[in-house]
């Protein structure tokens, strides 16, 4: 008989609660069975076990209760509406209590991201269990707890308001890349596609049916799962198709997708394993082309992969695959969810936004170097040479001449990186969120992602556009 003996402390909070219109105790879920969720909005591990959540939910739909317990990270993860927005983003259907003082998390001894707790109909902690993967681990116990408390169980689903996100011309727009043409290919995540567009903002092509799923085919019935970066090699574009676990390539003649790489299951591998062996991989959410060679932010692995496009295989390229801000041979360094990539000649330049870090791979020498950044827990706002300035979860970056633009996503800013100078400075702020920065026909295109819209800097004059996409205009928010 499955049963808890500790009280389950109390999860109500002074900054209150979202994806609901009221506030909660434990008391008011007694008789059903309650999984706490510890989770932090930028950590891709939390993202990974939303699917297994959402399915526990689904199954036991009578039965549990979900409850995600907010306790961030980063400073800018405390906002609420930083969480509301990725609720919206990651599709969350359950109630969320925002812990940003880490009450709750001391109160029930977590110590790490992800972390759930399965509490009894009785309003008692059962245990507790950290990582991913967790569907299989809490399954049984929820059968256990059910046969032990049929008589008393609260079978009445619980019914929740949740967020709800205004139409707009875009959701949650992510990486961005210019064809030789000038035109531009841009991820709209939340749409789950990818679309074409001249420089006024006018679609003139959309790639995937907008239905979230991972099916090949026509460009008019493929499907994907928050597409993030993109790459061009002649006729064709690739995507990482982030949520898939995949890379997918589009005959942008034949107007064709499909599958090269990824099953759309999770997978796990370190450098000291099979290092022939192909792998697939994991939360990619940046390309970038060298020659025959695409690399691939790997972020859900924590490294760089690098495809041969002739043969299409993939092969683990840089970084051990533990997470952590490690420099050396790329056999030996560690990344920290590695998120943005751009290659300026022989140096591939990375945005390792968990260290909120800038780091340089150099491809002839085989060796990782950091540029800007401390480690896990050090991040802020300050510009100025490269060994004082800190970042905050920096997501985008985008290389011209001998300078890199930076999208500092939490703290809001695009920051101008100097290469020769060794410093960097803020050039544009008041942003929600940047995923990604490209230079483009002599301005600096920003996606802002949070609040979705399309943005053209003019650096000179430093004057702003949004770019109305497809003659739409932006939701005011």
């Amino acid at each position: 008989m499955l049963t808890g003996r500790v009280n389950a402390p109390e999860i109500n909070t002074r900054h209150g609660w979202l994806n609901t219109n009221r506030s909660y105790t434990l008391r008011d879920f007694r008789g059903k069975i309650v999984l706490l969720d510890f989770w932090t909005f930028g950590c891709i591990n939390c993202q990974h076990i939303l699917p297994d959540l959402k399915r526990l939910e689904k199954e036991y739909a009578n039965e549990l209760v979900v409850i995600g317990v907010h306790s961030a990270k980063f400073d800018a993860e405390k906002r609420q509406n930083a969480i509301r927005q990725a609720i919206l983003k990651f599709g969350i259907e359950h109630p969320v209590v925002n812990d940003a003082d880490f009450e709750v998390w001391k109160q029930y001894a977590v110590n790490a991201w992800p972390t759930v707790a399965l509490i009894d109909p009785d309003g008692k902690v059962v245990g507790q269990r950290s990582g991913e993967g967790i569907y299989d681990i809490i399954k049984p116990h929820l059968d256990d707890l059910i046969e032990t408390f049929s008589d008393r169980l609260n079978r009445e689903p619980y019914v929740f308001k949740p967020e709800v996100l205004e139409p707009s011309s875009l959701k949650f727009p992510s990486k961005l890349i210019a064809d030789e043409e000038g035109h531009l290919y841009l991820s709209d995540s939340g749409n789950n596609r990818i679309l074409k567009l001249d420089t006024t903002g006018k679609v003139l092509e959309i790639i995937g049916s907008g239905q979230e799923g991972f099916t090949d085919g026509s460009s008019e019935e493929a499907s994907f799962h928050e597409p993030h970066g993109l790459a061009l090699h002649g006729q064709f574009l690739y995507v990482a198709d982030a949520r898939n676990n995949a890379l997918r390539k589009v005959d942008l003649v034949h107007r064709q997708v499909k599958t090269i790489a990824g099953t759309g299951e999770l997978s796990y591998y370190f450098f000291h394993e099979d290092q022939g062996v192909p792998v697939n991989p994991n939360s990619p959410w940046d390309l970038a082309i060298d020659g025959n060679h695409l690399y691939i932010a790997s972020a859900g692995n924590h490294q760089i992969l690098r495809m041969d496009l002739p043969s299409e295989q993939v092969h683990r390229f840089a970084g051990t695959g533990r997470e952590a801000l490690a420099d050396g041979n790329i056999h030996e360094a560690a990344f920290n969810q590695p998120s943005g990539l751009t290659l300026q000649g022989r140096m591939l330049y990375v945005a390792d936004p968990e260290a909120s870090a800038v780091r340089v791979v150099n491809l002839d020498k085989g060796s990782v170097k950091t540029l800007i950044g401390r480690g896990l827990f050090e991040f802020g706002d300050e510009d100025g040479d490269f060994d004082e300035a800190y970042l905050q979860h920096c997501m985008g970056i985008t290389a011209h001449n001998r300078t890199l633009y930076l999208a500092d996503s939490y703290n809001g800013k695009v920051k101008e990186i100097d290469l020769d100078k060794a410093r960097i400075k803020t050039i544009v702020a008041g942003l929600e969120e940047p995923n990604d920065v490209l230079f483009h026909q002599g301005f600096l295109w920003i996606t802002n992602t949070n609040a979705h819209e399309l943005w053209k800097v003019n650096l000179s004059t430093g004057e702003r556009e949004i770019v109305l996409v497809n003659g739409y205009l932006p939701v005011e928010r």
